[in-house]
């Protein structure tokens, strides 16, 4: 025990020798610190980037460039592929500069964080799409791009997140019908019809509807309803008359929707 206390006795004042860790931005301006922070990020640094940032709002809580500061440890964590903190950054933002000049561009962000979410290995093997993956993150991507739209319509990020928002909509469309198709595929054919159903009235301007017509024939005729299977063709001949899935013609042996 006496041999323990000599050495934890030592070790304490072994600390005490160790060199402190040397601060470089002691003494620096906000506008230094910034400046660097800067430089970081321009040359791809973004860990030191955000460090800096943090000291800078730290050291300096109350100038514009504390501001500035906040906003860019959300694009850098976007950029240091970690939507979570982005995204936590960016409503941190929000909340506390909901009248600055740039928080148009912190809805912005939201919006780009969650739409450009890396799919990960799996994804990139298979080449998986974005309607195949689960739509939680391209709705709230959606969700943050329509608030920028709605309340900085004249924002001028808002053109690039109106071209986002018709590729969402549209992947969330087909997500419900890639869905649909799964169903029908292995028989379960009221599931699809409920997800067919969901596409077409959700996402009625979108190009996946036109499958999820099809879908709702042929899951209707498997199912034998036939007054209902033939409502759902008559609307789909109306919109779509020269749909591909018409190809089986009056003559085949098969109904068209029985070719697919």
């Amino acid at each position: 025990m006496r041999s323990l206390a000599v050495f934890a006795a030592l070790l304490i004042a072994g600390c005490g020798l160790l060199p402190e860790q040397v601060d470089e931005t002691a003494g620096w301006s906000a506008q230094r610190i910034y400046s660097e922070a800067r430089g970081a990020m321009t040359e791809g640094s973004y860990e030191r980037a955000i460090n800096l940032y943090e000291r800078l709002e730290a050291r300096y809580p109350y100038g514009r460039f504390a501001q500035q500061a906040q906003i860019e440890v959300a694009y850098a964590h976007y950029k240091k592929n970690e939507p979570a903190l982005a995204i936590a950054a960016a409503d941190r933002f929000i909340r506390l500069y909901p009248d600055h000049p740039n928080v148009d561009y912190a809805y912005y962000l939201k919006g780009l964080v969650t739409f450009n979410e890396d799919l990960g290995l799996m994804g990139f093997i298979s080449n998986q799409d974005l309607s195949e993956r689960d739509p939680k993150g391209a709705q709230e991507s959606f969700d943050a791009f329509n608030e920028l739209v709605t309340r900085f319509p004249d924002s001028r990020y808002t053109p690039d997140a109106l071209q986002r928002m018709r590729y969402l909509v549209n992947s969330l469309a087909a997500h419900e019908v890639h869905v649909a198709r799964y169903y029908h595929r292995r028989g379960a054919y009221v599931a699809a019809i409920n997800r067919a159903k969901t596409a077409l009235s959700n996402y009625p301007d979108t190009p996946a509807i036109e499958e999820a017509l099809f879908l709702l024939v042929s899951s209707y005729d498997a199912l034998g309803m036939e007054e209902l299977r033939d409502d759902a063709e008559r609307v789909m001949r109306m919109n779509f008359p020269d749909s591909v899935w018409f190809a089986g013609g009056p003559d085949a042996r098969k109904p068209w929707w029985q070719l697919w």
